[in-house]
């Protein structure tokens, strides 16, 4: 059967208290912009079904009878965002309303095979998830790869070529038993900024780490292509001499420019440290600034941001050089994009940025079920969800 009007109504009702739960009757009806009765209707229906429940008394109520919150109870749910690293590894899970139920940052283990990785991922899900009640409703892994269609990973950096196809989406998404989504790294920290600031619309993000990954949205909607090719800017050149950009770009790129510069440089944390009148260090420092110049020009020129991003390890030294970089492109463009550095906790924030897909994702299943799933009989009170 058709959804009616009456579901419609139901599923809005839905879409209102997961996005902005604790809220007051009032606040719900005003929202919707549905009436009183029918949002009564639809709340004590959701009660049923084990997604609303009363949270407490508006202290502030002012007169007459106070109002009470609705609240979405931690049984209908929880979600998971994991930011997979090269370096480091977080697991962030959150019930349906986004508060936090726990999170873990740890060294990512180095993998030979994908089916020990993908045992060793959903072990870290599981421990983090431990306090959780209710089904697990999503995953969403980030990492420092290309994805397509949530699941097929390509030209993942360096230490994680192992994990390039379908195989570790597959493995991950069969131990947990639970929908998993794959996605890029430089994604999950765009939605992260998008969610931070909602008066962004158009805007550009270059994840500068383990490998250099670029994430884009239109009107707040994220860009995805329909091919590997869509967005890997790191292929381009940089122009300088034969370098790509994600030769200069990332952070393994950039500590073989520097060797090859006469740098003797373990990690590139070390770049920070060396002193600044070094001469190899200010030719590399030349080089990356044309890098950064490059790569904004690249996406000012296509996709018109208004505002462009770096995060990741190398964002201290994009810091260093956005100067240069500014005084460059106002020589060349007519008119430049906001270009700024976003701080990251390590492991964490990523993985925010992917629990806030996974949120997103839940929400959309959770309208689709309820929509599909009309109920033909009386309804029974029950401690679980219905859909």
């Amino acid at each position: 059967m058709n959804p009616t009007p009456r579901d419609y109504n139901k599923a809005n009702v839905l879409d209102v208290v997961l996005a902005h739960a604790p809220l007051t009757r009032n606040k719900l009806i005003e929202l919707t912009a549905l009436s009183k009765a029918t949002v009564s209707r639809a709340v004590e229906e959701l009660r049923s079904d084990g997604f609303v429940v009363d949270g407490g008394v508006d202290a502030v109520a002012g007169r007459g009878r106070p109002s009470t919150y609705l609240d979405v109870p931690e049984t209908a749910g929880h979600v998971v965002g994991v930011g997979f690293g090269a370096v480091t590894t977080g697991v962030l899970v959150t019930d349906l309303r986004g508060r936090e139920i726990g999170h873990v940052i740890v060294p990512t283990a180095e993998h030979h095979d994908v089916p020990a990785a993908g045992r060793w991922l959903v072990d870290l899900i599981a421990q983090t998830s431990a306090p959780a009640r209710g089904p697990l409703r999503q995953v969403v892994v980030a990492l420092p790869a290309h994805v397509r269609d949530g699941a097929e990973v390509f030209r993942p950096a360096d230490p994680m070529k192992i994990f390039s196809g379908r195989d570790l989406q597959r493995a991950v998404e069969q131990l947990l038993d639970a929908p998993v989504t794959f996605d890029s790294d430089a994604n999950a920290s765009l939605l992260q900024v998008l969610t931070d600031d909602a008066s962004i619309h158009n805007a550009a993000l270059f994840s500068v780490s383990s490998t250099l990954n670029f994430a884009t949205c239109r009107d707040q909607e994220l860009a995805r292509g329909r091919t590997p090719a869509f967005g890997d800017i790191g292929s381009l050149s940089s122009g300088i001499d034969d370098r790509t950009l994600n030769g200069l770009l990332s952070t393994a790129g950039l500590v073989r420019f520097a060797r090859d510069h006469g740098l003797d440089v373990e990690r590139v944390e070390d770049l920070w440290l060396t002193s600044q009148d070094h001469r190899a260090r200010a030719e590399i420092l030349k080089a990356f600034t044309t890098a950064v110049t490059t790569a904004v020009s690249i996406v000012a020129v296509t996709l018109d941001p208004e505002s462009v991003y770096f995060v990741g390890r190398l964002r201290p030294l994009v810091d260093e050089v956005l100067p240069d970089v500014r005084k460059r492109l106002e020589q060349t463009l007519p008119a430049i994009p906001r270009i700024t550095t976003v701080s990251q906790v390590l492991g964490l924030s990523v993985a925010r940025g992917a629990m806030h897909a996974s949120l997103a994702m839940t929400h959309n299943r959770l309208r689709d079920a309820l929509l599909k799933a009309r109920s033909q009989g009386p309804r029974h009170e029950q401690a679980a969800p219905a859909f």
